[in-house]
């Protein structure tokens, strides 16, 4: 089994290359790259909603003359505790690689597929218990900023060459072992669901997923729930709805952040910072709800 554990490149990350991202803190001052979740808050259409259903409560435990703890219990102490009933892919996430599939073998990276690697609790290799820490250098490219507006249009596409001109634009490089985070501006309006439809999918063609494969990320994430720009501008033949997850996450193992909040970052010209993000290890996930953090 160990032939499909493939973690994909982030596996490679030299150790020189985080101590290089660790010595660009030198302000000591961090960016919470996530917003808050709730119950009710706007998902992809594909994800059930997000609950939190309290599961014990001090009123509860009176009632239910419950001893959690064993007797005695003289100060009348109690505590709460809940259910959290979600998909991993809610709010700020990480596509595990055993997310997407494609062909008729429904294989994802690292030589995964359901007719050998599919359990009845989730996949049993690419899923989210092999997900890695990421200790590197982030990237923040700001297509509208460039463009002097707030947020890109509905279904905007950003391509490689607008990409390069902002990496140059703000006087950054991407280089190998990087995140590199895009920002569409999607999250501005946030939790405005009315609002965000007006700037919902836009993100990255095909020609941007090759441009960053060619720099060399070992993840990269937008702040929108589908990464890419949807409809997909270049679905090709046969039609493939999602060309950008197949060429980076199925075919490169390249990690997918979605729902990335980058309002902040880009606030205050941000645009490059020692990235940490780690993930829960969940067996059988398919994702990680994440916290990430860029510090600089």
């Amino acid at each position: 089994m160990t032939e499909y554990r493939h973690v994909g490149p982030v596996k490679d990350i030299p150790p020189a290359a985080m101590v290089a991202a660790a010595q660009m803190v030198t302000q000591g001052k961090y960016y919470s790259l996530a917003a808050s979740r709730f119950p009710g808050m706007p998902l992809f259409p594909g994800h059930p909603p997000f609950q939190v259903l309290n599961y014990r409560t001090p009123p509860g435990i009176k009632a239910e003359k419950a001893q959690p703890w064993g007797p005695p219990n003289d100060v009348g102490l109690g505590y709460m505790a809940e259910y959290v009933m979600a998909t991993s892919h809610s709010g700020t996430h990480v596509d595990a690689l055993g997310h997407m599939t494609i062909g008729d073998d429904n294989h994802w990276y690292g030589g995964g597929n359901t007719g050998e690697h599919l359990s009845d609790h989730g996949p049993l290799v690419g899923d989210a218990e092999k997900l890695p820490p990421f200790f590197t250098r982030g990237v923040l490219l700001d297509p509208p900023t460039h463009r002097g507006i707030d947020a890109l249009p509905a279904g905007e596409p950003v391509g490689a060459d607008e990409l390069q001109a902002i990496a140059e634009a703000q006087g950054v490089e991407v280089r190998r072992w990087d995140v590199v985070l895009i920002r569409t501006g999607y999250l501005k309006y946030w939790p405005d669901a009315d609002e965000m439809l007006k700037h919902k999918t836009a993100g990255p063609d095909l020609s941007a997923a090759e441009w960053l494969l060619e720099q060399g990320v070992v993840a990269t994430g937008t702040d929108t729930e589908t990464y890419e720009v949807q409809p997909a501008p270049d679905r090709g033949t046969p039609a493939n709805p999602q060309p950008v997850h197949t060429k980076l996450l199925i075919e490169n193992g390249i990690y997918l952040l979605e729902s990335v909040y980058l309002e902040e970052i880009a606030r205050d010209r941000v645009y490059e910072f020692l990235f940490v993000m780690l993930p829960v290890k969940i067996r059988g996930a398919t994702g990680s709800m994440v916290d990430p953090l860029a510090v600089v």
